[in-house]
């Protein structure tokens, strides 16, 4: 009696007549099929062999299919990482088109201005900075809007002077800068009213206003195009806006004290005015020749690069002299000291190195 055992892959023809010989040996060959085989098993024979050509197709089978999985994984792993890939191009794309310079001036700007009121280290608390964070977070989102805006505008004149910018570039598309755009100014107006601060508030709406009518391009506006305009639209922002309306919000609505404005607001405000004017200025140094084609009347498109780079130059050493003599005058030793010797170094520090800086005589 015999029992026949089926090899995957194989094909078995059970009704076959066996001589003596194919039973000692316990194989059967059907010569009819053509690379197919059958296997008679007695009875305690334990050992299966098979010459047939099907069992070289499975092993071919076989690694055709590993060969297969490898190639898969091998996709899977180039598609993961060429979507970590794009993922970061976009993430930079997006860096570079919040001007992180910008952003960085802003931080800086209404962290220190939200020192002012401060009178004791105690008042340092959760409570200030959850008040600093409150007034931190929709101002960058409103410099990330007014900073979009203006490259939305300024597409083709950035081809020129700031041709590695995201959308002079292509590497984002106008429609994904307005959606920027239009999702940083909600979520600066949304964070200013659910904070409650008037001042804050306020400081948001003047801010887009003034940011609106410098760069849209629409009658009455656009006002980068005439010197002096664009400059106020800078120092009222960022000499006289930023000071005053957040130190309003860290002292009354955070602090919870009557508004007094102290020397130290006063002297940040003028300072700022110095500073805030040569960010005007100079920012347009390097961008004459775009100006110039697209009939931008910068203050370097009308005095030239190196006049305009001095006056920067000048007004900063003024700065430093006014503050110089307001540490000076100080009753507390130690701020005369810092002040005094601080902001001499830096004054020092920048004459250096504009007499070592070449700039052109256009």
């Amino acid at each position: 009696m015999l029992k026949v055992q089926t090899i995957p892959g194989i094909h078995i023809k059970r009704d076959v007549r066996l001589t003596d010989d194919q039973r000692k040996g316990g194989l059967v060959w059907d010569h009819r099929l053509t690379g197919q085989a059958m296997v008679a098993k007695p009875f305690g024979f334990q050992s299966i062999r098979s010459p047939s050509r099907s069992l070289r197709y499975r092993e071919i089978s076989c690694k055709s299919d590993r060969y297969d999985r490898s190639s898969a994984q091998y996709l899977r792993t180039e598609g993961s990482a060429g979507f970590i890939t794009n993922i970061m191009k976009y993430l930079n794309a997006f860096y570079e088109f919040c001007r992180p310079h910008t952003v960085l001036g802003t931080v800086i700007g209404v962290t220190s201005v939200s020192l002012l009121p401060v009178k004791s280290v105690s008042e340092i608390s959760p409570l200030f900075f959850m008040g600093l964070l409150k007034a931190l977070i929709p101002a960058v989102f409103m410099n990330i809007y007014v900073v979009g805006l203006n490259q939305i505008y300024d597409i083709e004149i950035d081809k020129v002077n700031k041709p590695n910018l995201p959308l002079a570039s292509g590497e984002l598309n106008t429609a994904t800068g307005i959606t920027l755009v239009i999702s940083s100014l909600i979520m600066s107006f949304y964070m200013g009213i659910k904070s409650g601060s008037r001042p804050l508030f306020g400081a948001l709406v003047i801010s887009f206003l003034l940011g609106s009518a410098y760069s849209i391009d629409l009658p009455l506006f656009r006002w980068k195009r005439h010197a002096f305009l664009a400059a106020s639209c800078i120092l009222c922002v960022r000499a006289i806006l930023v000071q005053f309306a957040f130190y309003a919000h860290m002292q009354v609505c955070v602090l919870q004290r009557p508004l007094s404005f102290t020397k130290s607001v006063t002297f940040a405000t003028v300072f700022m005015c110095f500073f805030s004017a040569v960010i005007a200025l100079f920012k347009d140094i390097p961008d004459v020749h775009g100006d110039k084609h697209f009939g931008i009347q910068s203050f370097t498109v009308r005095l030239g690069q190196k006049r305009v780079f001095w006056l920067c130059i000048d007004l900063l050493l003024t700065a430093y002299s006014i503050a110089i003599l307001v540490g000076a005058s100080s009753s507390d030793k130690y701020r005369r000291i810092i002040t005094v010797v601080g902001h001499g170094i830096l004054a020092s520090v920048l004459f250096v190195q504009a007499r070592r800086l070449g700039v052109g005589a256009e």
